[in-house]
């Protein structure tokens, strides 16, 4: 191996001043949602706990068992709470952007009602063309 030269006075320099742009921009954190990851983490491990100490808690097993599962539906609420959510302000962005692009709301319930008129008049007739 080759030894390390001490003495060496170059420096090391970012390619197209990344370090710098990377410097100025804020950092995002790494979670995107911290109270639902708080409160999935919580239930979940909480439900494990009382699991492993269910004979210390209590001496009924159904009364260990129904708090563990009234736990795990908590977790799965806090889960599917997040994720609804996210589904719905994705559909909320798509009718905006249509309803953009379209113009007002009547003309997006006549184009649907027309398009959808069209698609229901060529399945019966068995026309497969475009008109």
């Amino acid at each position: 191996m080759l030894p390390l030269d001490s003495n060496d006075d170059t420096e090391d320099v970012a390619l197209f001043d990344a370090e710098e742009e990377a410097a100025a921009r804020p950092k995002k954190p790494k979670i995107r949602h911290p109270v639902a990851s708080f409160f999935h983490l919580f239930f979940r491990v909480s439900a494990i706990v009382v699991y492993l100490l269910c004979e210390l808690l209590s001496s009924s097993f159904i009364a260990c068992m129904v708090t563990i599962i009234l736990l795990l539906s908590c977790d799965f609420w806090a889960v599917k709470a997040v994720v609804t959510m996210g589904v719905v302000l994705q559909g909320a962005n798509l009718y905006g952007y249509i309803r953009c692009k379209v113009g007002s709301r009547k003309n997006l319930t006549s184009m649907a009602t027309s398009y959808l008129g069209k698609q229901f008049l060529r399945q019966n007739t068995g026309d497969d063309q475009t008109s």
